[in-house]
């Protein structure tokens, strides 16, 4: 049973085990996956074009819906349960939107001329940002298929929206990360932060904790970085986890924000404390040593949901 009161801690984070592993839904890597406002539900996107639904509180798949001409990556719920966007990595770059309940398109957002590396909604209206190997950043609203704002940048961008909707964040070329207010974003950035160039590796992605307080950076090395959201200065940076072959390995905060995962590239999946930048939990997961690509939390829920070839849910196993 789903607890959505248990509070987390390091001893609690010590305690999760993989509950049930799904193997028979996937024939290729799950490249993306992410959880329903209400925690209610997960989907996953996987290389082998199939669009896989799970209810999370009956801990089972519910439905299995194909993209087999444009393929899917970086599957994303809207504000409605039964809605999604995604990115296309077949075909064209374009951006689609996706009814689950009829399996019907309900609009295509064409612009992008290389691959979208980065894609996030809005938490609070229907705007949703991307960003693409192309060096442009594109702001979109679901009800129209013109895009809204467009930025030409100097690199690869990644992208995030603040808790609030108010922000949004752009890392560029692995070294700065632009704040920009969404009502007058072609301003330009109201602040920007240089940090240290990671010589080793690329960012990418950026994730603000949900207290809007700090910002994530995953790169697609050895190391995830945690900096001040309003200052830029660095919190923490984690490391210990396994990345020498340069994947794409997810990291996330705690909705809590107290602790950020990520999977490894032995099978592995590591916790730590925010707080303390110490290193709580090491988990051994059920995905037979393969790169573990995908790691959430659930927003409502005490649980966490990995990723390889296939889905795991684990669950705390004691009560503090």
């Amino acid at each position: 049973m789903l607890d959505g009161r248990m509070k987390l801690s390091d001893h609690v984070m010590k305690t999760f085990r993989a509950g049930k592993v799904f193997k028979d839904q996937n024939t290729e890597r799950i490249n993306s996956v992410d959880f329903s406002h209400n925690g209610e539900t997960l989907i996953s996107s996987s290389e082998d074009d199939s669009i896989v639904i799970y209810d999370c509180l009956e801990g089972k798949p519910k439905r299995t819906l194909y993209s087999k001409k444009y393929g899917v990556d970086l599957i994303r719920f809207t504000h409605a349960q039964n809605t999604v966007i995604y990115t296309s990595n077949k075909v064209d770059d374009t951006i689609r939107y996706l009814s689950l309940h009829d399996n019907k398109y309900l609009r295509y957002f064409p612009g992008h001329t290389k691959k979208v590396v980065s894609l996030s909604m809005s938490p609070v209206d229907d705007s949703f940002l991307s960003g693409s190997l192309d060096k442009s950043l594109r702001l979109w609203d679901l009800r129209s298929p013109n895009c809204q704002g467009l930025m030409h940048l100097q690199g690869r961008p990644v992208a995030s929206f603040d808790p609030e909707g108010l922000v949004f964040a752009c890392g560029l070329n692995s070294e700065m990360i632009k704040l920009y207010d969404l009502r007058s974003f072609d301003k330009g950035p109201f602040t920007t932060f240089k940090l240290p160039q990671d010589r080793d590796c690329d960012w990418t992605s950026l994730k603000f904790s949900a207290d809007g307080k700090k910002i994530l950076i995953t790169t697609n090395g050895p190391v995830i970085r945690l900096i001040d959201a309003f200052s830029g200065s660095p919190v923490q940076t984690f490391m210990g986890h396994q990345n020498t072959k340069g994947l794409l390995l997810e990291a996330s905060f705690s909705p809590d924000a107290q602790y950020v995962l990520s999977g490894s590239q032995d099978g592995k999946i590591h916790a730590w404390n925010v707080e303390s930048g110490l290193k709580v939990a090491v988990m051994e997961s059920k995905h037979d040593e393969n790169p573990v690509y995908c790691v959430q939390y659930n927003p409502k829920f005490m649980m966490l949901a990995s990723s390889s070839l296939h889905m795991c849910f684990w669950l705390p196993t004691v009560d503090e």
